[in-house]
């Protein structure tokens, strides 16, 4: 521990490194915040201008890249009521309720110090565990991909306000993920002809479109500046009162390591981190109805654990050269770009190269700290932009956003049409949170049943013999059922008279 930071710190705390690790962060921060721009976007545009840069100041200006752009996310999602990045789609469940109260910065203040939190603490899982948990994840299967999936699909009878309505939005979603290619026999499935849609429905221009896109409808029906945006630029105070604070502190933990563990699994992810951590904090609460309409733990928990994912998600990549997610699949790259190859060796003969990794990972978060409570004032002046100006802006954002994820224009169309879906299911009264879970989750829920059945020989007991997915399993039946028990309590069954 001496080396790391006699090693670490000494090289990254450097005019150079130092200087880059917060231009990262700012960069990250700021591409975070535009809808559709993610890390990974950032990073994969920035590796060809580190080719020429050494080892170390070429991955530390990628981490804090990497660090600033998920939590750059939370952002909008909190003052525009449109998530930057699809990590920080469940952050404005509670984030923007609580931004219409007049608390956008408390929200903002809350976001920061998770985003910083979650991602410090993983940090450290990562120095001190790394090896060892990267091989126990290495001996997850099918089976036990399929039992987190099904687990994450459970979460969607907890999110919404009306248990039909939000199973029909997350079997939409859950459909429409069965769009393109079968992942196994590669027959097309549902693309009526149409070569564009082989490649199935894009994430990014479906959240851009159920969220961005119908924010602007409803901006447009309500017509001109009526003040009620006001509330929500105007900033009181940044930091919720301390005994709040304290009050967060197991959401805290238990985010980071929902988020840790989330992260280390190949393929899963923020996104799935955000809305499984929701999901905790909401069934660990006293008072669950609550969540959706501005509560402090529903914002700490989402932040803390997308950002837990970076620190998570960077294990499997410097052990064994598995990348965690999209943007440590592009990191790997770089480092392999820069001449070392992932794995044991890497740990046994170039620790001056992961000691600063390490050391940039933890100086990223508090740079997300220091930068994001900051800038929460002058950034929450975007919510208080008139509406001539405030519409035409985020429409141009999110056309560039879905656009630039994929390059082609049929992701616009998805964009404007998941747009009008998502105004016309908002005036039915439907959460479109469903909808994002049913499709992330969806193909993930196939593939991995079909990898497990294959292997199994077809044999479905396979899932229950194995005591991860086992348990996974059971806990996402019972979440299931105790959800639909107190549907029917609530809306079914009689209600006893106050006295």
């Amino acid at each position: 521990m001496a080396d790391f930071f006699r090693i670490g710190f000494a090289e990254v705390l450097s005019f150079q490194n130092l200087f880059l690790v917060i231009f990262g962060v700012f960069l990250g921060t700021v591409v975070g915040a535009i809808p559709g721009l993610t890390a990974t976007l950032a990073i994969s545009l920035l590796i060809p201008l580190t080719f020429g840069m050494d080892a170390v100041p070429a991955l530390v200006l990628l981490l804090g890249i990497y660090c600033g752009g998920i939590y750059g996310g939370s952002i909008t999602a909190i003052l525009i009521n449109a998530p930057g990045t699809p990590g920080a789609a469940a952050t404005l469940l509670d984030g923007h309720p609580m931004a219409k109260q007049g608390r956008a910065g408390e929200a903002l203040g809350i976001a920061t110090l998770s985003s910083a939190l979650g991602g410090m603490l993983s940090a450290f899982v990562l120095i001190f565990l790394a090896q060892k948990i990267a091989f126990v994840a290495l001996e997850f299967s099918g089976q036990e991909y399929f039992a987190i999936s099904v687990f994450g699909l459970s979460i969607i009878v907890s999110l919404s306000k009306d248990l039909v309505k939000g199973m029909i939005a997350g079997l939409f979603g859950f459909t429409v993920g069965f769009i393109g290619l079968d992942g196994i026999t590669s027959v097309q499935r549902f693309t009526f002809g149409s070569v564009r849609m082989m490649s199935g429905v894009n994430m990014i221009p479906v959240i851009i479109g159920l969220f961005a896109v119908t924010e602007i409808l409803r901006l447009v029906e309500e017509g001109k500046d009526d003040g009620k945006r006001a509330e929500i630029g105007r900033i009181n105070r940044i930091l919720p009162p301390t005994k709040v604070l304290f009050r967060l502190i197991p959401t805290f933990i238990r985010s980071s390591i929902i988020g840790t563990l989330v992260g280390i699994l190949p393929g899963a992810g923020a996104n799935i981190a955000s809305f499984v951590s929701y999901n905790e904090a909401k069934r660990a609460s006293k008072h669950p109805e609550l969540f959706g309409t501005g509560v402090e733990e529903g914002v700490a928990a989402c932040e803390t654990a997308n950002n837990a994912v970076t620190g998570g998600a960077m294990i499997p990549m410097l052990t064994l050269g598995i990348p965690g997610d999209a943007v440590t699949a592009v990191l790997l790259s770089a480092l392999m770009v820069q001449g070392y190859a992932p794995g044991p060796l890497l740990f046994s003969e170039h620790m001056d190269v992961v000691y600063p990794i390490y050391a940039a990972m933890v100086l990223a978060n508090i740079f997300v700290l220091i930068i994001g409570l900051a800038a929460a004032r002058p950034v929450a002046k975007i919510a208080m932009v008139s509406k001539k100006f405030l519409i035409p802006g985020i429409a141009i954002f999110a056309m560039i956003g879905s656009f630039a994820s994929s390059g082609y224009l049929w992701d616009l169309w998805v964009t404007l049409v998941f747009g009008i879906l998502g105004f016309v299911l908002y005036k039915l009264d439907f959460d479109v949170m469903p909808i994002v879970l049913g499709l992330l989750l969806g193909e993930m829920v196939e593939r991995y049943f079909r990898q497990a059945m294959i292997l199994a020989k077809g044999d479905w007991t396979t899932f229950f013999t194995r005591p991860i997915s086992c348990i996974l399993l059971v806990f996402a039946l019972l979440s299931i059922l105790w959800n639909v028990y107190k549907d029917i309590k609530k809306n079914w069954l009689p209600q006893k008279q106050a006295k």
